[in-house]
């Protein structure tokens, strides 16, 4: 066993749901837990299919089990699990694991519906368990540059904020083609979701925004809904955000727009400039100072703010990505883990992972679109009474 951890002595014990052959996430997952050899993966459930959970499990050398409840069962040292499920299935996983007292590494969205994302977070307030959500982009070091950058005041006081989220996977009519698990859960709203587009990359774009302006958001109003024609779940959604303070923003999402390549934009603009990032250059932030020559930051720069400086893996000039970005929520998670299992002190900048509250305030930004197209695109509050 390494010993690259000397915190606990070993790594800690690691089981996964969901993330079996053929699975995209999976293997995201699994290798951003190893990165920095602080898990150890014991066991899973890879798959309900029998023969492609065993197949699963074998090739990675870890044991299988068929339910949550064998696994709990069976593996009587675990520390925590990874849930990689379809999203139907987060809600129940979620409950269960908190309540066998497992520590918890959650895919987006946290639930599919609102009520059911008030029952986890009061669950994790309830028994102080260790929960993140994956919302790997907030782990990008330049994301939380530019949100240590806002706080600090480098733009002045925010005045607008606009968000996009473009991919074209389903710019063409998947439904007619050749069907794959993940494409029959995806498009099957029971599964999937009240809106597709907005659980799978509508809350990635909203909680970017929320997590680098630092505001509250208040209110919304959406066109929401398929672009595609025939298509019976949303792939295309538009908003007007509201923030505390009067804060206006647009958010931009859409799985249909042809050509387009996971293609995210963030721009956040305060009184005196404005921050912008873009995903297929996620290693660099753009800071526009009104007056003032552009500034290019990179990753890799010295002068970077600590809770950039420390997801910096590699020197400047090597591209970091996702299986990075997931890798620091990872290690984010362990050391709070650690500091609960030994009283070890934490680095109170590894506490800045996302959480089942950022979960929660998804689903409320959810809830809030749906309600905004059922009174036909009007404005709506987030305001509901999410006391514990």
């Amino acid at each position: 066993m390494s010993e690259a951890w000397p915190i606990l002595g070993r790594r800690l014990r690691l089981a996964l749901l969901g993330g079996g052959p053929g699975s995209f996430i999976g293997p995201i997952h699994r290798a951003a837990a190893r990165l920095d050899d602080r898990y150890e993966i014991v066991a899973g459930v890879l798959s309900p299919d029998p023969a492609r959970n065993a197949e699963g499990a074998a090739a990675l050398g870890i044991r299988a089990y068929r339910s949550l409840e064998a696994l709990v069962d069976g593996e009587k040292k675990l520390d925590a699990v990874a849930i990689m499920t379809p999203n139907h299935r987060h809600h129940e996983e979620c409950l269960q694991a908190i309540a066998a007292g497992l520590h918890v590494i959650c895919d987006k969205p946290l639930a599919n519906s609102l009520a059911e994302a008030e029952e986890i977070a009061k669950a994790v307030r309830r028994t102080m368990t260790v929960f993140c959500l994956t919302h790997a982009y907030a782990a990008y070091p330049m994301i939380r540059q530019a949100r240590a950058m806002v706080a600090a005041g480098a733009i002045g006081p925010v005045r607008a904020v606009q968000v996009e989220y473009l991919q074209a996977g389903m710019a063409a009519p998947v439904e007619e083609g050749p069907r794959t698990r993940k494409l029959d859960w995806k498009l099957d709203a029971a599964r999937s979701g009240p809106s597709l587009v907005l659980g799978d990359i509508g809350t990635h774009a909203f909680h970017l925004a929320r997590f680098v302006s630092g505001l509250k958001p208040v209110g919304l109003a959406a066109d929401l809904g398929a672009i595609v024609p025939g298509r019976t779940v949303d792939d295309y959604g538009a908003m007007f955000l509201r923030f505390e303070g009067g804060v206006p923003g647009t958010l931009l999402c859409s799985q249909a727009l042809a050509g387009t390549e996971n293609a995210i934009t963030l721009r956040v603009f305060g009184e005196h400039g404005h921050l912008e990032w873009r995903h297929e250059t996620s290693n660099y932030l753009t800071l526009a100072l009104q007056g003032k020559p552009l500034q290019r930051l990179a990753r890799g720069d010295a002068d970077l703010l600590p809770q950039a400086a420390r997801l910096v893996r590699i020197a400047r000039g090597h591209p970091e990505g996702l299986t990075e970005a997931f890798a620091n929520l990872y290690r984010d998670v362990s050391e709070l883990v650690a500091s609960r299992l030994t009283s070890h002190p934490v680095d109170t900048l590894a506490l800045d992972f996302p959480t089942a509250e950022d979960g929660l305030e998804g689903m409320m930004f959810v809830d809030a679109a749906l309600r905004s197209r059922e009174e036909g695109g009007a404005f709506v509050s987030f305001a509901r009474d999410l006391s514990p």
